[in-house]
């Protein structure tokens, strides 16, 4: 008869996981970090006189990497100061990454969203340097402006930008889609910072 070893209970799956994940940062802890720091930088920079805060504002993505701000601000709610930074970045940062398509699908979009163009206050005509130019007025109005005004404005060049999508063959529904969906989502917050219940 083969000998009996003895018999070991196998340790869950689902125990062994947690005991991985304990280490870790209290993810409560950092997402309160993560509004902590997007409150310093949208109402302390308000009362900032400092140029030179300003352009840190600006260039924070340049500086810190876009990867740096998103594992801050990507996961954050559309409706708190934390998720619109995330998407003002984003929208930064793609201007900055693809200027020529940013520029041509505005374009495509100027006369399918009249209001959202004046809005976006993008110069005529809308090349890749006007663009960059613009996007980074809006940032600089983080520290220089109201925030509302900021969210709108980008909100404007999102639905200006989806709408020139939606006639261009060569891009996807669900970029469409994204892009308008930021549209919405900062042009809704805009209206939350007005009524003063945005985080």
């Amino acid at each position: 008869m083969p000998e009996q070893r003895p018999h070991h209970r196998p340790v869950p799956k689902q125990a062994a996981f947690f005991d991985e994940q304990s280490d870790g940062p209290d993810p409560s802890l950092v997402t309160e970090a993560a509004e902590r720091a997007a409150a310093l930088l949208v109402r302390g920079a308000r009362g900032s006189e400092d140029a030179a805060v300003t352009e840190r504002l600006v260039h924070l993505a340049d500086d810190e990497g876009i990867e740096t701000i998103a594992a801050l601000w990507a996961h954050a709610a559309a409706d708190t100061l934390s998720g619109c930074l995330w998407r003002l970045y984003l929208l930064r940062s793609w201007v900055y990454a693809d200027p020529a398509a940013a520029a041509r699908q505005f374009e495509a979009g100027r006369s399918r969203a009249e209001l959202a163009r004046v809005v976006a206050g993008v110069a005529d005509p809308p090349g890749p340097d006007a663009l960059r130019a613009m996007i980074d007025q809006v940032l600089r109005g983080i520290a220089e402006g109201d925030f509302a005004d900021v969210l709108f404005r980008a909100a404007a060049f999102s639905r200006v930008v989806a709408a020139g999508r939606a006639t261009l063959a060569d891009v996807p529904d669900g970029e469409v889609r994204r892009m308008l969906a930021t549209a919405e989502q900062l042009e809704a917050a805009g209206h939350l910072e007005l009524a003063g219940r945005l985080g």
